[in-house]
């Protein structure tokens, strides 16, 4: 950073000089220590078997092979469940998923080990398997009890409804595909203890599975987190048994041990963004007003619970996405296959269940041949009213916000001239369509809101600060740079910020759900005004004024009243040192007024709501179900932004994340349960052919300054602007149905690819 940075700048991303020449280091690109030894597992070719016998002679005894570990050698407790303790670390007596590890084998580099693995001789006794939500469902095969959300009777209010629709929508999973694989070193520290250092987006839990599975206490166990490369909810629990695993073989060697799966390796032993089956009944009034919804949900957890109660209860609370409705019922269930277990993924549940809405406002407004985006904007939410789940949704821009939208995308004139193309063209139509989004800030379980920090001041003048968030390239650290700049009134290049570890900011939670700025923000201000608190009545004896007239800007400590009075900041610094005043401080913040209510759903689990609109253009091909994005207008609600380029960074990535997830990403399992697409060349993520030329993104402003706001009055940016993308499978929609003749029902699978596009256009063709 420059040397004159200011904290009121624009500060280029902390790590972005390292990522453009690859000095930037992550968990695997460490300097190798002496000895150090590498892990490879053996697999299960089975989704559902019984270990009958593992024969690892012929694997031990390959030159190099230091150890094959099988679940008899953890000390502690064989699991890594995030919630409940249902995920072995190792298989021990059957496997759940084709994938997953019964043994992992410890060699002195990677090439060993796998080959050593290939030599290990385990015996199966197959047995029947569950393979996606319907073959649950006839089987009965549920993590967990039903959940639900209730308000008024929606069964009641749908028999008297003028108008009564109902529907299905099978909604895919999608691969995080993160650039860092998932990745962990660990050694013995020779103390009783061991270091690890892990991409993981939560170090506390790592270091608590790590803790759970050696059988030690916590306080044995430091866990470290660099830079990611990517993360997207990936890492939060997943990350856990690759550290427990490397953390093992550490404890059981006393030699330096990492692992680093291979991308095949990593797809097919990771669990994705949860698919979902949604059954819905839709009541309303003739102008497409909302009287009432049933809806269930159904989400495939996979062999394990993970994360999954969480990602479906997000989903439940946001089938309302921006809209009001009186009466609503919504049920959801985990189903339980034989599938690698679906975890946390960018959205959390919130993509599904916004999705669900947005299918439902569509159908209304096909069905009633009224414009979508009049619909919705008849039924949003309106100041006073609550959500289904029993929160008030207050500094409500929503209405405004659209209108804004509607305006700048030009989107009334723009439909005029797609109809007069369509009406022209054969083979190609186009489509425009715009959606709302309404997402709720907070993570759903209260006590996860909170975050501390720390921060060293040194007699040079310098600063060290550590916080709890992790830093996967979403700007994390860049902004809480800014945050002390700030608070501090320092330049940034005063500032460095240390990678997050557990022995420095302990009990932290997960750099997730939109939260790492949100929660480590004021942590990290909070820590920032404790060292200033201090230095203050050491500037005013040294600048002969009152306490309360000091300000610290500039680099100084002033007066008020006469800013020529001032010293500088690390003068300062020694004179506290001198004065014998403690120059490190510790920050903490919990997010106030949350609540939440399990056994009746209800309560307030969000800070605030962010929200947004983005329209789309789309063409279609109607020969080949191809289509071309070629036009994007979002505007976005970001509060007053910390750094208004990571934000505008975070919008175009959540939303291009959100095109994948909806349009080309799609997960193909075999009759076996083996993931066939388990590589770039199989799996379709969407490239810069996918992202239009056009893409115009705004920052909202609101009128006012909102009430519920985070740090400076700044909105969380990481997940909504996913959803956003919804937009362009509306779109897709609309050009679908310019093929055929009837407009009022127009099915259209998620994801929809090219065939799934195809088969709606000769749908609706009447093919």
């Amino acid at each position: 950073m420059n040397r004159n940075q200011t904290a009121a700048s624009p500060l280029p991303h902390e790590s972005a000089a390292g990522h453009v020449t690859g000095r930037a280091l992550y968990a695997d690109e460490q300097l190798p220590p002496q000895g150090l030894l590498s892990l490879w597992p053996v697999v299960s070719p089975h989704a559902h078997a019984r270990i009958l016998r593992i024969d690892a002679r012929d694997a031990a005894a390959l030159p190099g092979v230091e150890a094959v570990l099988t679940s008899a050698d953890i000390p502690g407790e064989n699991d890594s469940g995030a919630i409940l303790h249902d995920e072995p670390v190792i298989a021990a007596d059957t496997v759940s998923f084709h994938g997953q590890s019964v043994a992992w084998v410890l060699a002195k580099d990677d090439a060993t080990a796998r080959a050593a693995a290939a030599r290990v001789r385990v015996e199966y006794e197959p047995l029947p398997a569950i393979l996606g939500i319907e073959a649950a469902l006839a089987a009965n095969a549920f993590h967990l009890p039903p959940a639900q959300i209730a308000r008024g009777d929606a069964p009641a209010a749908l028999a008297e409804a003028p108008v009564l629709l109902e529907g299905a929508l099978r909604i895919g999973g999608q691969e995080h595909f993160y650039l860092e694989t998932q990745a962990s070193w660990a050694c013995a520290d020779g103390e009783g203890g061991v270091q690890v250092t892990s991409s993981t987006q939560h170090p506390s839990e790592t270091q608590a599975i790590v803790a759970r599975v050696l059988g030690l206490p916590a306080s044995r166990v430091v866990c470290r987190s660099p830079r990611m490369g990517g993360g997207f909810g990936g890492k939060e629990t997943q990350a856990n048994p690759y550290a427990a695993v490397a953390a093992l073989a550490a404890w059981r060697t006393g030699r330096p041990v990492r692992i680093k799966l291979e991308r095949g390796l990593d797809m097919r032993m990771t669990g994705k963004r949860h698919p979902f089956l949604a059954r819905w009944r839709v009541g309303c009034e003739r102008d497409g007003t909302l009287r009432a919804m049933d809806v269930e949900l159904f989400a495939d957890g996979g062999w394990s619970c993970d994360l999954s109660p969480a990602v479906l209860s997000r989903a439940m609370v946001h089938v309302d996405n921006a809209c009001f409705c009186p009466n609503v019922r919504v049920v959801g269930r985990i189903c339980r296959t034989h599938l690698p277990s679906n975890t946390a993924f960018r959205g959390f549940g919130g993509p599904q269940g916004v999705l669900v809405a947005e299918e439902i406002l569509e159908q209304i407004a096909r069905h009633l041949g009224l414009p979508a985006h009049e619909v919705h904007a008849r039924n949003f939410y309106r100041e006073g009213q609550t959500t289904h789940y029993g929160q008030p949704v207050r500094d409500n821009h929503m209405a405004r916000l659209w209108r804004q939208a509607l305006e700048e995308s030009d989107l009334l004139a723009r439909r005029a001239r797609i109809a007069e193309f369509n009406a022209g063209s054969r083979h190609r139509k186009r489509g425009l369509a715009i959606t709302p989004i309404k997402f709720g800030i907070s993570f759903n379980k209260t006590e996860y809101n909170q975050a501390g920090a720390l921060l060293h001041a040194y007699t040079d003048g310098s600063l060290q600060l550590h916080h709890g968030g992790t830093e996967m390239g979403q700007g994390l650290h860049t902004k809480m740079l800014a945050v002390a700049a700030r608070t501090l009134g320092v330049h940034v290049s005063r500032l460095r910020i240390m990678p997050t570890a557990t022995d420095k900011v302990p009990n932290t939670s997960a750099t997730a759900a939109s939260t790492g700025a949100d929660l480590n923000g004021p942590a990290v201000k909070a820590a920032c005004e404790t060292l200033l608190a201090r230095l203050r009545p050491v500037a005013a004896a040294l600048l002969e004024a009152a306490p309360d007239e000091i300000e610290f800007a500039d680099d100084r400590a002033l007066v008020r009243t006469d800013p020529a009075r001032a010293t500088g900041f690390t003068a300062l610094l020694q004179a506290a040192y001198a004065r014998r005043v403690s120059l490190s401080a510790t920050g903490f913040y919990a997010t106030p007024g949350l609540s939440w209510d399990p056994a009746t759903s209800q309560g307030h689990p969000f800070h605030y709501f962010a929200f947004g609109a983005a329209a789309c253009e789309v063409e279609v091909d109607g020969d080949t179900g191809v289509h071309r994005l070629l036009r994007v207008d979002v505007l976005h609600d970001v509060g007053d932004s910390l750094h208004p380029a990571i934000d505008r960074g975070q919008i175009e990535g959540g939303f291009v994340q959100g095109l994948g997830w909806l349009t080309c990403e799609e997960l193909r399992f075999s009759d076996q349960g083996r993931l066939l697409t388990d590589a770039p060349s199989t799996y379709k993520i969407p490239t810069l052919g996918e992202v239009p030329v056009d893409f115009r993104v705004q920052l909202y402003a609101p009128p006012t300054p909102p009430r519920t706001a985070s740090v400076f009055g700044s909105k969380a940016v990481g997940e909504p602007p996913l959803m956003l993308a919804i937009a362009a499978r509306e779109a897709i929609r609309e050009a679908v149905a310019a093929f055929g003749r009837d407009p009022r029902r127009v099915e259209l699978a998620a994801p929809a690819t090219p065939e799934a596009i195809f088969r709606a256009i000769e749908s609706v063709r009447g093919g």
